[in-house]
C-alpha cells in the first residue's frame, strides 16, 4: 500500500520559510469572505488597468505559478527534476476575441512543444481550445447551427490551429493535451480531436483529449472513443479529470430549460472517475491514461490497479498529475515510489493569468476544497521539523 500521508516526502522541496508562506497563504484562502472581496477587487483592478502585480506576484501567482515566460519557469522544472516530479508548461491565456492575439498563443504554445521535445523533465504539452476561438463560435459549431461567411472563416481558423499544433507535436513525438471546455461547446471539440488522434495516434497516444467525469455522459463517450480507436486501429490518449464548471453547467442547464449535463452528486462523479480509471487500465494496450486528480482515493485505486495487473510503476502510458503549489502529498509521495507524476505548471504575464488563479482561490475555499487538507498537511510538517531540530 502507498501512503500519501508522509509530509517529510511531500515537502522536501521546501525550505522552512517557503514552508511558512505556504502555510499562511493558505489561511488567507480558508476565508471564504476575504476571497470573494479579493476576487472583486482584482477584478475591478484589471478592468480599469490599475497594476497589481505588486501584490499578486510576491504571493498567490509565485505559488501557482512558474514564471511570466518558459524561461523563468526553468527553476521550477529544475527543482521539481530533484524529486522525480515532471512539468508540463501551460501558456495560461483564454477567453481573447482578437485573432491576432490568438495567432500569437498560437506561436508561444507551439514553442511550449518545442521546448518539450528539448527537455526529458517535460513530458508534455497542453493547451486550451478557447484561446483559438471565441465562445460563440464553438457553441454555434457545436450546435450545428448554420455559420455566416465572417463565422466560417473564423471557425476555419481555430482548426486550423488545432492542426498546426497537433502535426507540430506528431513531428516532434511530444504528447499534445487538449482540455476541456464547458459542455455548450465540446462537442465540435471531441470530432476534432478524434479526427487528429485517427490521424496521429497510429503507432503511439500523441493526442489526447480531455474527459470531466463530472458529467455523466463520459463513460459512454469513453467506451464509444475506444470502440472507435480499435475498429479504426490508433490508440487513444486520454487526460482524466473531475470537471471545473459545475456550477455555471448547472444554472445555464436551468436557465435555459435543458437537462443539466452534470452528475446528481459527488459519488456518482467518483463512481465514474474510477470506473475510467479501472476501464483504461484494462484497455492499456491501447489506451493511454493522463490521472490529473486532486482525490487521495483515486490515485491510490490507480496504483492499486497498475499492481493488479502487473503494471510496472513508471510505465510511460500512465501518468498521475496534480496542480503545481496543490497537493504535494500526492505528487512528490507517488514521485518517490517511482510512478510517472507530473505538475501542470501555469506561466503567463500576471493579467493574463489572473482567471486561472481566481479560479483555484475559489476552488480552495469551497466545501470539497483543497485548503483545510492542506494546511493540515502543512502543521504536521512545520510540527514534524520542530520536534526534529
Amino acid at each position: 500500500m502507498i501512503s500519501l500521508e508522509n509530509t517529510e516526502v511531500a515537502f522536501k522541496s521546501r525550505s522552512n520559510a517557503a514552508l511558512n508562506k505556504a502555510y499562511y497563504l493558505f489561511k488567507v484562502m480558508a476565508n471564504n469572505n476575504f476571497v470573494k472581496l479579493g476576487n472583486v477587487g482584482i477584478n475591478t483592478a484589471l478592468k480599469l488597468h490599475f497594476p497589481i502585480s505588486w501584490a499578486v506576484k510576491p504571493t498567490i501567482y509565485k505559488h501557482f505559478v512558474g514564471g511570466e515566460t518558459i524561461e523563468e519557469c526553468q527553476d521550477a522544472v529544475r527543482d521539481l527534476e530533484k524529486f522525480n516530479v515532471k512539468a508540463i508548461l501551460d501558456f495560461s491565456m483564454e477567453g481573447t476575441e482578437d485573432q491576432k492575439i490568438m495567432e500569437e498563443v498560437l506561436k508561444e504554445t507551439l514553442l511550449t512543444i518545442e521546448n518539450a521535445a528539448k527537455d526529458k523533465n517535460i513530458p508534455f504539452a497542453v493547451f486550451k481550445p478557447t484561446a483559438f476561438a471565441t465562445h460563440q463560435i464553438l457553441e454555434k459549431a457545436s450546435s450545428k447551427k448554420v455559420l455566416n461567411e465572417k463565422e466560417n472563416e473564423e471557425f476555419e481558423n481555430f482548426k486550423r490551429r488545432i492542426k498546426t499544433l497537433c502535426e507540430r507535436a506528431y513531428q516532434l513525438s511530444v504528447p499534445l493535451m487538449i482540455d476541456a471546455e464547458d459542455t455548450y461547446y465540446q462537442t465540435v471539440i471531441d470530432e476534432l480531436i478524434t479526427e487528429m488522434s485517427e490521424k496521429y495516434n497510429k503507432k503511439k497516444a500523441i493526442i489526447f483529449n480531455t474527459l470531466q467525469m463530472y458529467r455523466w455522459d463520459r463513460v459512454d463517450f469513453l467506451k464509444k472513443a475506444y470502440k472507435n480507436a480499435l475498429e479504426k486501429n490508433y490508440y487513444l490518449g486520454i487526460k482524466f479529470v473531475r470537471g471545473a464548471y459545475m456550477e455555471k453547467e448547472r444554472e445555464r442547464a436551468q436557465k435555459m430549460g435543458y437537462p443539466s449535463p452534470i452528475q446528481e452528486n459527488k459519488e456518482n462523479t467518483d463512481r465514474d472517475y474510477n470506473f475510467a480509471l479501472k476501464f483504461s487500465i484494462e484497455h492499456i494496450d491501447r489506451i493511454s491514461i493522463f490521472s490529473g486528480s486532486h482525490n487521495e482515493y483515486s490515485n491510490i485505486y490507480l496504483t492499486e490497479l497498475m499492481e493488479k495487473h502487473k503494471i510496472a510503476r513508471n510505465d510511460e502510458r500512465i501518468y498521475f498529475s496534480q496542480l503545481y503549489g496543490m497537493s504535494d502529498n500526492i505528487s512528490f509521495n507517488l514521485a518517490d515510489e517511482n510512478y510517472n507524476v507530473a505538475k501542470y505548471v501555469p506561466y503567463g504575464f500576471v493579467k493574463n493569468v489572473m482567471p486561472y488563479l481566481l479560479r483555484r482561490a475559489e476552488e480552495n475555499t469551497s466545501v470539497a476544497g483543497q485548503t483545510t487538507r492542506e494546511l493540515d498537511f502543512i502543521r504536521k510538517e512545520k510540527k514534524r521539523r520542530k520536534l526534529n531540530k
